[in-house]
C-alpha cells in the first residue's frame, strides 16, 4: 500500500513540474494557394474572422508552450467557404502539421506560431522562395 501511495504522491509532482500552455490573443498561420503557387503569412487576432480567398478563417484559441519546455503551438481554428460550408473545424499544431491537416482543393493553410501581446507581428522571411534562381558560377574562374 505505501508503495502505491508513494507511486501516485510522484505522479502527481512530476505532473505539476510541468508548466502549463499559455494562451495568447494572435496566430501567424501560413497559407498555400495552389493554384498559383504563392505562400502568405496571415496574422489573425483569436475571435476575429479573416477572409483569405473564399475562405473565411477564425481562430477560436492558440495556445503556446512556455520557452523551458519543448516548442509547440496549437490553434483551434474553424475554416468556412463563403457560402458558409464547413471546410475545417479542429486542433492544428506546429509541431505536426499532418496531424490535423485540412484538406481544400485550392489553399493549404497550417499554423506557424502563436504570439504573444509583446512578440512581433510581422512574418518571418522565407530563406528561398519559388521563383529564385540559383547563383551562377564562373567556370573560367575554376581551376582544375
Amino acid at each position: 500500500m505505501k508503495r502505491v501511495l508513494t507511486g501516485i504522491l510522484g505522479l502527481s509532482l512530476a505532473a505539476s513540474c510541468y508548466a502549463k500552455d499559455f494562451e495568447t490573443p494572435s496566430v501567424l498561420l501560413q497559407a498555400l494557394d495552389k493554384t498559383t503557387g504563392r505562400t502568405s503569412f496571415l496574422t489573425l487576432k483569436v475571435g476575429e474572422p479573416y477572409t483569405y480567398g473564399d475562405l473565411v478563417v477564425t481562430a477560436e484559441k492558440c495556445m503556446k508552450r512556455p520557452p523551458e519546455e519543448t516548442p509547440e503551438n496549437s490553434v483551434y481554428l474553424t475554416v468556412r467557404e463563403k457560402e458558409e460550408q464547413e471546410i475545417f473545424k479542429g486542433w492544428m499544431f506546429s509541431s505536426n502539421p499532418a496531424l490535423s491537416a485540412m484538406e481544400h482543393p485550392v489553399y493549404d493553410i497550417w499554423i506557424v506560431e502563436c504570439k504573444d501581446k509583446n512578440e512581433s507581428t510581422t512574418a518571418p522571411v522565407p530563406v528561398v522562395s519559388a521563383e529564385s534562381e540559383p547563383d551562377e558560377v564562373n567556370t573560367e574562374d575554376l581551376e582544375d
